[in-house]
């Protein structure tokens, strides 16, 4: 290898509420490598490969938790770069490390396939949790602990959690005309809050969100533990993930926060990550996952 020259994936600086540096660490950018076997010089670019399952449409591949990770692996296997987003990679409290895999919000890989936005790796992002005013204490609880373990014992950078001041009011729906799960939360403006606090208190460079969903109807929960209709939830979690990014340009994922399931002794594969408590794996994506720059 006679050379080599950086490719930088960003335009711009980060915006202020980003720049949180513990300590000075050289930059880590992708590179383009040049060579020059038998005096003809060449260059070799990293392949970068996008993957993508649609939310909430009930895909065959990717329809359920983590049932896509194992195309992803296959398809790392062969890329320099794979970038994928929550739907493929999240499975619920599983996790497999793919050091050439970048975890990228939908809202954000939008933007990035549009040329708009741009993605700039880094070591470790410092991460800020949002727990739902109207989840139960035993349940508040619950997720506190979770992200307590995953200091401890995984020693994430969790570094505080608000509650937010209004219950979100968590509402999700089938849309009767493409058959694809969607919803709203009723007081958006409190999550965005929440947010704010965190990234002006605690400098955070990425969030993840709990909210209280309402429990699945006992049939729709049947079916979908049995590997049949779609994740009802999936929808309107891309909404609630999709508004934090496109206010504030930082990466964001979504646990919902639900009743623990009556137990079954009959349930499909796929669907048996689901049956999991979920936030300890988004903390742990939310670590490394890429910082957004315009």
């Amino acid at each position: 290898m006679a050379a080599a020259t950086a490719l930088h994936l960003y335009r711009t600086s980060l915006p202020t509420h980003n720049r949180f540096i513990t300590k000075s660490r050289p930059p880590i950018r992708p590179s383009i490598t040049c060579y020059a076997p038998h005096s003809i010089n060449k260059c070799k670019r990293d392949y970068v490969s996008v993957m993508i399952v649609p939310t909430g449409v009930g895909a065959s591949i990717g329809g359920f938790a983590g049932d896509a990770l194992p195309v992803a692996r296959a398809l790392s296997s062969v890329v320099d770069c794979l970038i994928s987003h929550p739907n493929v990679l999240n499975a619920a409290m599983l996790y497999w490390p793919m050091p050439n895999v970048m975890y990228v919000e939908g809202y954000a890989l939008d933007r990035f396939a549009q040329g708009l936005w741009a993605l700039q790796p880094v070591h470790q992002n410092k991460v800020g949790l949002v727990l739902d005013a109207g989840i139960e204490e035993y349940l508040q609880i619950r997720h506190l602990q979770v992200a307590d373990a995953s200091r401890a014992s995984l020693g994430l950078p969790v570094v505080e959690y608000v509650v937010t001041d209004t219950p979100l009011e968590v509402e999700k729906w089938v849309n009767p005309t493409t058959g694809q799960s969607t919803g709203r939360i009723k007081h958006p403006d409190s999550l965005l809050r929440a947010v704010k606090n965190l990234v002006k208190r605690s400098q955070v460079d990425a969030v993840a969100v709990v909210g209280r969903f309402p429990d699945d109807e006992v049939d729709n929960l049947d079916d979908y533990r049995q590997g049949i209709g779609i994740d009802i939830l999936a929808g309107v979690e891309a909404v609630i993930s999709h508004l934090v990014v496109k206010e504030f340009q930082i990466p964001c994922a979504h646990a919902p926060a639900l009743s623990p399931l009556p137990l079954t002794s009959s349930l499909c594969p796929k669907s048996a990550a689901e049956e999991m408590l979920v936030q300890e794996m988004l903390l742990l994506l939310l670590q490394e996952t890429r910082k957004i720059s315009l």
